[in-house]
């Protein structure tokens, strides 16, 4: 019985294991703040596939994939 549930435990973790994560999400856009990301396909950064821009007032807007691969921009509003 012990065996059989070690058996069920291990089998379990590697399923577990290999189910995909979820893309990096960049950080959030700070309070009287402007940011801009921009998702690459891959770590050289060369190809870009999605881009999020957040303005000062709040307002999001998305174009593309979300990937791992971002870099992270922002700038003070005035």
């Amino acid at each position: 019985m012990i065996r059989r549930a070690a058996v069920a435990l291990v089998l379990a973790a590697s399923a577990f294991a290999m189910i995909p994560g979820s893309p990096a999400q960049a950080r959030a856009c700070r309070i009287d703040f402007e940011c801009y990301t921009t998702y690459y396909s891959d770590a050289s950064k060369t190809t870009v596939v999605g881009s999020l821009y957040e303005s000062c007032t709040g307002t999001r807007y998305f174009d593309g994939v979300r990937t791992g691969y971002l870099t992270f921009q922002e700038t003070r509003c005035f």
